[in-house]
């Protein structure tokens, strides 16, 4: 225990104070979903095709008679074995709230390059029922910043997160591989069955959209750290004693920790 141990009312002067602070943060928070009110939008005329249980899709058959779709960027390239270790973090959450989604007039879906028989065949494995589709047969990934080809990678550059990226080096992606191999990044590409090369090709994110008249119109995009507030363990550890309390890479996909905790409290058991 390093923290200071005091009496419960200097405690809750502390906390009173901190209070303040959330109070702030949850004022700005509002502040900035109103600015993504206000943000313009962008016509969609672009025709993609999506890979689906129920055969090809257009965009607009995604919105499944709604108004509104929202749209997960999920890390799972055609060359991958296995979808991505962190988003298949975030996406345990999915289950629970595209039902509540689809009753707001939003249609919830997770998108991802590998073919459907990939995605379907991850999904059963890891339990999940929300709706995944496959983008492959489409520009749909690179046209929204999260999937890219080698040309870019090695030649014209990434722009991923509204910022570019250096081309890489062919002669020192090897050397890069082995650096970077004990770090999230290469746990992650190995996690895959991925090289990191590879791996990086595809980036995750999320994406709105709005239906009206048969048009569609992209209304939002976020990457990188602009995911956070939807990788839910995250938000936990936050407010947990110890915060987020890491040094590299802890979490795993769901069923291949050593331990899985019982669904029920240890008491109940005694």
């Amino acid at each position: 225990m390093q923290r200071k141990v005091v009496s419960r009312e200097a405690w809750n002067l502390a906390r009173t104070e901190l209070l303040e602070a959330e109070k702030e943060l949850t004022k700005r928070s509002d502040e900035l979903a109103k600015r993504r009110l206000d943000l313009p939008c962008v016509q969609i005329d672009k025709a993609y095709e999506f890979e689906t249980e129920c055969g090809p899709a257009t965009l607009v058959d995604l919105f499944d008679g709604r108004s509104q779709l929202l749209v997960y960027h999920f890390m799972f390239g055609p060359d991958y074995d296995a979808g991505c270790v962190s988003c298949s973090s975030i996406a345990d959450t999915f289950n629970g709230i595209h039902t509540h989604l689809a009753n707001h007039d939003v249609t919830f879906i997770a998108v991802s390059r590998a073919p459907l028989a990939k995605l379907n065949a991850y999904k059963k494995r890891m339990g999940w029922t929300f709706p995944w589709v496959s983008s492959g047969g489409s520009d749909f990934n690179q046209d929204f910043g999260v999937g890219f080809t080698k040309e870019q990678q090695y030649e014209t550059g990434i722009n991923y997160n509204y910022q570019d990226e250096p081309v890489w080096q062919i002669g020192a992606a090897d050397e890069f591989q082995t650096k970077m191999a004990d770090t999230p990044l290469g746990i992650n590409a190995s996690m895959t069955g991925a090289d990191i090369a590879t791996y990086v090709r595809e980036r995750p994110g999320m994406s709105a959209f709005e239906l009206e008249n048969g048009t569609v119109y992209h209304t939002y995009s976020a990457f990188s750290r602009g995911l956070d507030v939807l990788w839910t363990p995250y938000q936990w550890l936050d407010r947990a004693s110890k915060g987020r309390n890491e040094t590299s890479m802890w979490w795993k996909r769901h069923d291949e920790y050593d331990q899985t905790p019982s669904t029920t409290s240890s008491c109940c058991h005694a």
